[in-house]
């Protein structure tokens, strides 16, 4: 004879649990969770404009802001340390050694030299490089750049200043480079036309490797037309 009870489990395993509120209660529950938490991330996010001050890829390294900050102190750090065109040759052609630890400031492809002259500019080349004859100056191919171009790392390294470590990495250090060069193109050659000096007396002061003693390649940082 089956009792009332087990007639009760019997029906249970039968056909299932009796119907019951809660599940579709929690459904709602975490569903109502999910709403507040995507509600949470929109009202916590800010739309920040590209470019603008709060755009944190410009927090990083700016070469042109490195170019227009620190040119107008190489520039007068070439000016102070430029020796006459004729004086430096001779210090070289005399003993290279002595000149580079008496004027220049070592490098790995070699020292750089500041220097001053007065000349007369011949034809411009196509890459807008001018020979200048300057008097006195024996043995020596004098030329200056002018642009568009402005290759070289002269600038930077002319004064001893600029230094590897001040960078994160050697992008960083060549873009410094780069970015005097431009900065030296605006406020330098900007004020000359260029394309119109030759038969001109120019007077120079600017930067130089010394890769051959009998060729220099000037990058200016003062160009001025007689």
């Amino acid at each position: 004879m089956i009792n009332k009870a087990n007639a009760s489990v019997m029906e249970m395993k039968a056909g299932g649990a009796a119907p019951s509120g809660r599940p579709k209660w929690r459904r709602f529950a975490l569903l109502g969770g999910v709403v507040v938490v995507i509600l949470a991330i929109v009202l916590d996010t800010k739309v920040v404009r590209i470019g603008s001050s709060e755009d944190l890829r410009q927090a990083g390294f700016s070469a042109e802001a490195y170019g227009t900050k620190t040119f107008p102190q190489i520039k007068q750090g070439i000016e102070a340390r430029a020796v006459e065109a004729v004086t430096l040759q001779q210090a070289i052609a005399a003993n290279k050694d002595d000149a580079v630890a008496k004027y220049g400031i070592p490098g790995g492809s070699g020292p750089v030299f500041s220097v001053k002259l007065t000349g007369v500019a011949g034809e411009r080349q196509a890459s807008g490089l001018y020979e200048i004859k300057v008097a006195d100056l024996a043995d020596v191919k004098v030329r200056i750049q002018t642009g568009p171009a402005i290759n070289g790392t002269e600038l930077r390294d002319a004064t001893g200043t600029v230094a590897f470590g001040q960078f994160t990495n050697q992008i960083e250090y060549q873009n410094a480079g780069s970015a005097l060069n431009n900065e030296m193109k605006k406020v330098v050659l900007s004020a000359v036309d260029t394309t119109a000096l030759a038969g001109k007396t120019v007077n120079i002061v600017g930067a130089f490797r010394l890769v051959n003693p009998k060729s220099w390649l000037v990058t200016p940082v003062r160009l001025e037309v007689q």
